[in-house]
């Protein structure tokens, strides 16, 4: 079940779902929220069975940053969550972004999990695409979790980018 306006409200309140939010944000069934941070990746990566190694990455401090195409760049939330036991979020990208070429490559929010949040960037137009810090580019979605859960404990618990 996704979590309507009312329900988001409360939680917020009551339980710090999200901070940093502006109230206007919270729409009907979900949360737009705001690109803080940027960041280029810099070297490859592994992911194995046993082993895992994450790439370096480059913080780009400017206002603005235009993503060529086929460009992939990570963003950090200026919000952050605080995801209660009972509670599993996704992101989606807003549709600016789909018209524009441009998508989010992002993944479940687990309950239990806290900190501001990351995902990819990927400009899959043929032209240049301008992004400004504080920008609403995704919006957030809560849904309940029936059954009993599992709270999220893994690295990037925190917020960590990688």
């Amino acid at each position: 079940m996704i979590l309507a306006h009312s329900e988001i409200k409360k939680l917020v309140e009551e339980k710090a779902l999200l901070e940093n939010h502006e109230e206007k944000n919270i729409g009907g069934a979900g949360v737009d929220l705001r690109v803080w941070k940027f960041y280029r990746i810099k070297s490859g990566a592994k992911l194995g069975v046993d082993e895992r190694e994450l790439p370096e990455i480059e913080e780009i401090s400017e206002d603005w940053i235009e993503v060529q195409p086929s460009e992939y760049v990570l963003i950090e939330t200026l919000e952050k969550v605080n995801m209660p036991s009972d509670i599993a979020a996704w992101m989606r990208h807003r549709s600016t972004l789909q018209r524009s070429g441009v998508g989010l490559l992002t993944a479940l929010i687990d309950p239990g999990f806290k900190g501001t949040l990351t995902f990819g960037l990927r400009n899959f137009g043929a032209h240049s695409f301008k992004l400004q810090r504080g920008a609403r580019v995704g919006q957030i979605i809560f849904s309940k979790v029936a059954g009993e859960g599992k709270d999220y404990d893994g690295r990037y618990q925190g917020g960590k980018v990688v």
